[in-house]
């Protein structure tokens, strides 16, 4: 079994940086598709960035379009978001998601198969 534990959230002013990371341990396969999405209080989920399994090929909301990158190192299984230029509308719960290995970014959330517990990221001054 798969577990997704993400890190790096909390509090910072806006215009900001933060650095997301989420770590996958377990039965974790070769090949797999991820993605961060993330839920402000009291909407829907959302994708902010996905990327396919080995890297190639990424995809981003327009909001954050030259603001955040993700990545990842599969030798580490982690895949990061790295969040700059941070806006209160960045604020919400941050996830890490995987799903099976694709050609393409997945953006939709409902085709993810495992999902972390989350991170806070807020965005305050």
């Amino acid at each position: 079994q798969v577990q997704l534990v993400e890190s790096g959230g909390g509090l910072v002013q806006p215009g900001g940086s933060l650095m997301l990371s989420c770590v996958a341990t377990g039965d974790t396969p070769s090949r797999y598709n991820a993605g961060w999405f993330r839920q402000p209080l009291g909407k829907e989920r959302e994708l902010v960035a996905a990327i396919t399994w080995d890297g190639g090929a990424t995809r981003y909301a327009d909001s954050v379009k030259g603001r955040h990158t993700i990545s990842r190192d599969n030798a580490k299984n982690t895949i990061s978001l790295q969040m700059n230029k941070l806006e209160p509308e960045d604020s919400a719960v941050y996830y890490c998601a995987t799903t099976r290995a694709a050609s393409t970014p997945t953006p939709n959330p409902g085709m993810y198969h495992v999902w972390g517990k989350g991170t806070l990221v807020t965005v305050s001054s």
